[in-house]
């Protein structure tokens, strides 16, 4: 009878735990809050961003240009290769992006799925950017130049922890 009433209680005591935290993909505690930078502004986020870091798994050398255009906004992602010079180039994407607020937007991918896509951080001379979703699908460290700006690239990596990002599978472009 003691075994019986100490079962009862251990499950009682079971139906008390909190629910286990939720995790998107394996990218970011979706428990943890997270929005945009109120240091967002679209002109001077538009142009040509590289990707530095990311959670994607085949994440490469890839780059996007966010414009304006006269059907409206849109993407330009793809691969880029760099000469010695350092000039990037071969876009291999136009994307359809629709502004969803200051510094939200949603994103037509290649494969036709959504992707939410937020500016989390950009520091203060536009030269580093950190973007991400809610959903914790995907995060990416962005910069204007393919190389140098550590204490911007480290910063970032900050702002991803911070907002719920397991840096632990943060995965850096060489």
């Amino acid at each position: 009878m003691r075994r019986l009433l100490a079962a009862v209680a251990l499950c009682g005591l079971a139906a008390c735990a909190p629910p286990p935290v939720a995790v998107g993909p394996g990218y970011r505690d979706a428990a943890q809050p997270i929005g945009v930078t109120s240091r967002f502004d679209e002109a001077r986020f538009g142009g040509l961003w590289y990707v530095r870091a990311g959670f994607d798994p085949d994440l490469g050398r890839m780059a996007f240009r966010l414009m304006e255009t006269p059907t409206g906004m849109q993407m330009r992602l793809g691969a880029f290769v760099c000469d010695p010079a350092g000039i990037c180039g071969d876009f291999a994407e136009d994307l359809p992006v629709q502004r969803l607020g200051k510094g939200r937007y949603q994103i037509r991918m290649p494969n036709g799925k959504e992707r939410r896509f937020w500016v989390l951080w950009v520091d203060e001379g536009f030269r580093t950017a950190v973007v991400g979703n809610p959903e914790g699908t995907f995060g990416w460290i962005l910069d204007r130049a393919t190389k140098g700006g550590s204490d911007r690239i480290k910063a970032a990596q900050e702002i991803l922890d911070f907002n719920g990002y397991d840096l632990s599978k943060l995965k850096v472009v060489k």
